[in-house]
């Protein structure tokens, strides 16, 4: 009997915030899945944690490179602080590499599609930890999709998204009565975007946080910027003028109409 695939997502940082379904999933799975986007990695490996068993071709669980997607996943890092049974799983590192090349990209999807099909034709249940939630700009949804289209059996488990955690944060609504709400990719042109009523979230903005900021100066818009909501190094920026030139990825950014929220925090 196949296994089964699920996509757990594990919140935006905090690991209280993870949810009991989300740890149980890990507790009753045999491998979890963790997506690297580090270069050195450029195809699927299989990290086997327990004594005693060992497969020609594979990193033993000693090896060094495994060590360092261990430490660079926060995912991982995350589910950790919940469910410490997550260390003692097998653990398949997918690479994910941050590209817009749509055929590479393909090329290496189906690559992990593969390595995980392997280990649901074993029998295996396979999680998959993702930050935030799955269904949002998430990695995970790549190989479930293909995972699906074969198909294999196929859960999600959802996790609090990072713009609703960032929200908490503040101590602000995101939307209210008949406002409404955008959810933006920030590495992807936005300009227009920017213009759209009520609030407006844009995710991931790191790598283009100079870019946003020009953006938003220009147009006049004031934001609230949250990096790294929830870790020990989370840092929040209150106005356009106070964010950064540089910044880390998980940062977010929350541009509301009007100044009311900003005002009432600065007076925090």
């Amino acid at each position: 009997m196949k296994g089964t695939f699920t996509g757990v997502g594990v919140g935006p940082g905090d690991p209280e915030l993870m949810t009991l379904k989300a740890i149980r999933a890990i507790r009753e799975c045999s491998v979890i899945v963790l997506p690297v986007s580090d270069s050195t990695l450029e195809e699927p490996v299989y990290e086997y944690v327990g004594e005693g068993r060992e497969e020609t071709g594979h990193l033993s669980g000693s090896d060094q490179k495994c060590r360092r997607y261990l430490d660079k996943c926060v995912a991982y890092r995350i589910a950790v602080g919940a469910c410490p049974q997550t260390a003692q799983k097998d653990r398949v590192y997918l690479p994910m590499p941050m590209i817009k090349d749509r055929e590479r990209l393909k090329m290496i999807h189906d690559l992990d599609t593969a390595a995980v099909e392997k280990r649901l034709d074993e029998g295996e249940n396979v999680v998959f930890l993702t930050l935030g939630d799955p269904t949002v700009y998430s990695t995970c949804m790549y190989v479930h999709k293909r995972l699906k289209q074969d198909g294999y059996q196929t859960k999600i488990i959802p996790g609090i998204p990072s713009f609703c955690a960032a929200a908490a944060r503040l101590d602000i609504p995101l939307a209210e009565n008949r406002q409404e709400l955008h959810i933006l990719p920030a590495s992807y042109h936005i300009e227009e975007s920017l213009d759209l009523p009520g609030t407006k979230i844009l995710m991931k903005a790191g790598r283009k946080i100079g870019e946003a900021k020009r953006l938003l100066s220009e147009k006049e818009l004031d934001a609230l910027m949250v990096e790294n909501c929830g870790m020990d190094d989370e840092k929040i920026y209150v106005g356009t003028e106070e964010i950064p030139e540089q910044a880390g990825y998980y940062s977010l950014l929350i541009v509301k109409e009007g100044s009311k929220s900003l005002t009432e925090l600065r007076k925090d």
